[in-house]
């Protein structure tokens, strides 16, 4: 009886490490975490065309809608649109955080056309009559 009692409490040790270990390295967890503290995070599904990306940048949430098409060697996200989830957020944002963000997320999808939705085009237009590049 005292070695299956043993057994349970080792094996519930190892549960809870195993859970605490999964709760930490969850990428969801941390861009709520990057939410909240207003700074950058990329999290995407880079093998899944299908599922939007979210980042998060100086505390403001953006989800972006991936289109798969081909370019001149193969199959590649070729057009990408982002929208705030919260245009209200936006407020003390200016054109280089944008330009910041693009950058980011062309590091991920080099070959991708970037388009903003409403209303951060016509704000990127009205301060930059030839963007887009």
């Amino acid at each position: 009886m005292m070695w299956m009692l043993r057994f349970l409490l080792f094996a519930l040790i190892i549960f809870a490490v195993y859970s605490l270990t999964k709760y930490l390295l969850n990428p969801k967890r941390k861009l709520e975490l990057a939410h909240e503290q207003k700074r950058f995070y990329f999290f995407d599904d880079e093998n899944n065309v299908h599922k939007n990306f979210l980042l998060t940048y100086k505390g403001v949430l953006f989800e972006g809608e991936k289109y798969l098409g081909t370019t001149e060697n193969a199959f590649e996200v070729v057009s990408i649109f982002i929208w705030p989830r919260s245009v209200s957020e936006l407020k003390g944002l200016v054109k280089e955080d944008f330009l910041f963000i693009e950058s980011k997320i062309r590091e991920h999808y080099s070959s991708a056309k970037i388009d903003w939705k409403s209303p951060i085009k016509e704000f990127l237009e009205k301060n930059d009559p030839e963007y887009p590049k």
